[in-house]
């Protein structure tokens, strides 16, 4: 008789810790620092003056509505919210030269599925690209987003890299990005973001969109925005620009948007994939598909988050008070970005002006890797390997130190 102590049948016993995320991993190591002046400049994540990642009034203002009108916490259907579905699309696309709706949402040929966040977004996106589009590619900027190529490749999907940064990493290389696309072939996927390009806060312009719009075109591509800090850079309207772009030159385009940052929506998991098709019977047969991949990922999504997100985009007055919230955080991160390039060019040789022209959390710091280990191991100030910081991280309590750190390394 075999004892359950003689018995080999375990199936755990063989693995091996999978390597840290390369982000998440780092803020791990951050609170583990007992160093009582680190700085974390690496999670994506807003902060305030004071360090906080704050709760928006807006918000705040929305739940109280909620508590008070709320009879039910039944699921959602597979594709989420009709009314969220509807507020993202009209917030994405604008209204019209007559003020109404735009004429997609009008026409309906934009299907929403709301997602447990941006990364869920993408996520569905590339479940439903590999089930339909499976000999697709997905071309992504270099640098981008470190999470981009592991979910298109989770998803069955072949990624390829296109050129973005000039040769000092501070700006756009549009010739050279072009010339990457020469060798897309038809049907692949180009990602772009929308805007304040994670990691490096280096954007398109409105003309390079308009070019942009017809090298899609004529290569015959489906362009997959990732829309996740719209209202972080310019405005809500002015950041839909590379939207508004692609969509009245008449391309069908898929957008995954977040709310976690322009609503503060972290823990709450707000996210949309959107599709625009060139017909609403075309539209609703994409969506049939879309709903399918959902049903055998998560089934269907959260209520609450969504629900609050509605409620803001949905309501004038809560609009209003949002509007003017977003604008403070834009003040406080452009504001930031001034103080740092006066702080660094003070005590380096080095130019830091480029800083000030990239948009929203993110820039390229020109810091080396050897140099962000030195600062991580000798100062206990993170940043992400490539030398992407998170500007929200600066405030009048740490900057100081900072520069002063950034600039013994640099010496």
């Amino acid at each position: 008789m075999t004892t359950a102590a003689s018995t080999s049948n375990s199936f755990f016993d063989s693995l091996e810790s999978a390597p840290p995320d390369s982000i998440l991993g780092l803020n791990e190591s951050f609170k583990n620092d007992p160093n009582p002046d680190k700085i974390n400049l690496t999670v994506g994540v807003y902060q305030d003056e004071s360090g906080v990642t704050p709760i928006f009034e807006c918000i705040k203002l929305a739940e109280k509505q909620l508590v008070d009108t709320e009879s039910s916490k039944s699921y959602l259907p597979i594709n989420g919210s009709p009314e969220f579905g509807l507020a993202v699309q009209k917030l994405l696309f604008g209204t019209d030269d007559q003020g109404t709706d735009h004429e997609i949402v009008r026409s309906k040929r934009a299907v929403t599925a709301q997602s447990p966040g941006g990364t869920g977004a993408l996520r569905i996106a590339g479940d439903f690209l590999q089930k339909k589009f499976p000999n697709s590619r997905v071309w992504l900027s270099a640098p981008t987003w470190a999470n981009h190529p592991a979910i298109f490749a989770a998803a069955g999907l072949e990624t390829k890299n296109y050129s973005y940064l000039n040769s000092d990493k501070t700006g756009l290389d549009f010739d050279a990005m072009k010339a990457s696309l020469d060798e897309t072939r038809p049907g692949d996927v180009l990602l772009l973001h929308g805007c304040c390009h994670n990691p490096t806060g280096v954007d398109l312009s409105a003309d390079q969109w308009q070019e942009l719009a017809a090298i899609i075109r004529q290569r015959q591509l489906l362009p997959l925005i990732d829309c996740a800090y719209q209202g972080f850079n310019a405005g809500i309207e002015e950041d839909a620009v590379g939207i508004s772009t692609l969509c009245n030159a008449g391309l069908e385009v898929m957008i995954c948007s977040s709310f976690s940052k322009n609503l503060g929506l972290y823990g709450e998991r707000v996210g949309a994939m959107t599709l625009v098709a060139d017909s609403e019977k075309s539209a609703k047969a994409a969506l049939s598909h879309i709903k399918s991949c959902i049903r055998v990922n998560y089934s269907n999504p959260p209520k609450h988050g969504a629900a609050l997100a509605t409620a803001v985009l949905s309501d004038d007055g809560l609009r209003d008070v949002w509007f003017k919230e977003l604008a403070g955080v834009r003040a406080r991160i452009k504001q930031v970005r001034s103080q740092f390039v006066q702080e660094m060019n003070r005590r380096c040789e080095s130019d830091f002006s480029f800083i000030e022209n990239q948009n929203g959390m993110f820039s390229f710091s020109g810091l080396t890797p050897l140099q962000v280990d030195q600062l991580r191991n000798e100062y206990s100030i993170y940043i992400v390997g490539v030398g992407r910081i998170n500007v929200a991280g600066i405030n009048s309590n740490n900057i100081e130190r900072l520069c002063d750190c950034i600039a013994k390394v640099m010496a």
